[in-house]
């Protein structure tokens, strides 16, 4: 289970999400230059692409993005959607992806969600899978950009693009069952509710926050949709100069965090938020924090040289980091 959101801050579009799993499989932040030779399995290769970083896990030297922005500033994030759509075989006349590859193939040749859109209408998705011990996600996508959001979904191996106006996207049901519950909760506002129950009776709020009741707040998808976009529509950036948005991005995405053992599978594995990724998309500085770390840690896109040709990776830091403001004795733990 997972959750990805938009924001537009007065410093920049961040785009992030946070990877909600009973396991971690490896991950690290990964970035792609521009020569690096992305192998497709139904499509050929790509000798040169645009600059990608993000997190994933890297096998047999390719990186499996599981989020990632390009250096023109194309965001792009999988979500599981398990039991939805579907992927198709290989079709005569059509870019046949893989769904590992949609990310590379999208972000390593778009510049803008538009792009990406036009792009889609040639792609089929087909079921191959990258290797025995890795079978196909099942998967439904964000793309975003400066000016816009839409979320893919698979179909049979065909594509539906649907715009994305609240730049928030969780996990089933399909989007526009989604955006149909909102209608659901039109009534909340983060402002003081106003009495409509009776005018008989002298109602009034007696603590902030009431004109949020009946948000949702369980771990389902659903309901974290419901309250990522309330929290993304509402919040504002707090003052502080220009990574005030960077603060709002990770807020925002505290709110559908989830701690260990508030929610189990039927075998009693307790999912966690593994991490949280935030990106500044203009700048290809690529924020993210760990459950066990909740420092937020930086790596940026413009730091190495993008005209290489093999994958700069790097490990996610672990252990959380505790800042002392009164350590009297070297003996106190960090």
């Amino acid at each position: 289970m997972c959750t990805a959101v938009t924001c537009d801050t007065r410093d920049g579009v961040y785009c992030g999400r946070t990877l909600d799993h009973d396991t971690s499989y490896g991950e690290e932040v990964v970035l792609t230059p521009r020569n690096y030779r992305f192998r497709y399995r139904h499509t050929g290769h790509a000798e040169r692409q645009y600059a990608i970083i993000g997190i994933g896990c890297v096998r047999e030297d390719y990186p499996l993005y599981y989020d990632a922005v390009n250096e023109k500033g194309l965001y792009m994030c999988g979500l599981n959607y398990v039991g939805h759509g579907g992927y198709g075989a290989p079709a005569e006349g059509r870019v046949s992806l893989a769904q590992f590859e949609m990310l590379p193939y999208l972000l390593g040749r778009c510049a803008t969600v538009q792009e990406a859109v036009s792009c889609l209408r040639k792609i089929r998705v087909v079921d191959t899978a990258f290797d025995a011990e890795h079978p196909p996600a099942e998967l439904h996508w964000l793309l975003a950009d400066r000016g816009e959001a839409v979320t893919v979904e698979p179909e049979d191996g065909d594509v539906y693009v649907y715009p994305n106006p609240v730049g928030v996207l969780t996990n089933n049901p399909s989007f526009p069952q989604q955006m149909q519950a909102l209608n659901n909760y039109m009534h909340l506002t983060a402002d003081p509710p106003e009495n409509r129950f009776s005018p008989a009776l002298h109602l009034h709020a007696y603590s902030r926050g009431m004109g949020a009741i009946g948000l949702p707040g369980d771990l389902s998808s659903g309901s974290r949709f419901v309250r990522a976009a309330f929290m993304r529509m509402n919040a504002q950036d707090p003052e502080g100069g220009e990574v005030s948005g960077l603060s709002r991005a990770f807020h925002i995405l505290g709110t559908v965090s989830q701690p260990c053992g508030c929610c189990r599978d039927g075998a009693g594995h307790s999912e966690i938020t593994v991490y949280t990724s935030c990106c500044h998309i203009e700048s290809g500085v690529y924020y993210y924090t760990c459950y066990d770390n909740r420092r937020i840690q930086a790596v940026g896109m413009q730091e190495e040289d993008l005209e290489g040709k093999t994958l700069h990776r790097y490990a996610l830091i672990h252990g959380e980091q505790v800042w002392w403001q009164n350590r009297k004795s070297a003996g106190q733990p960090e």
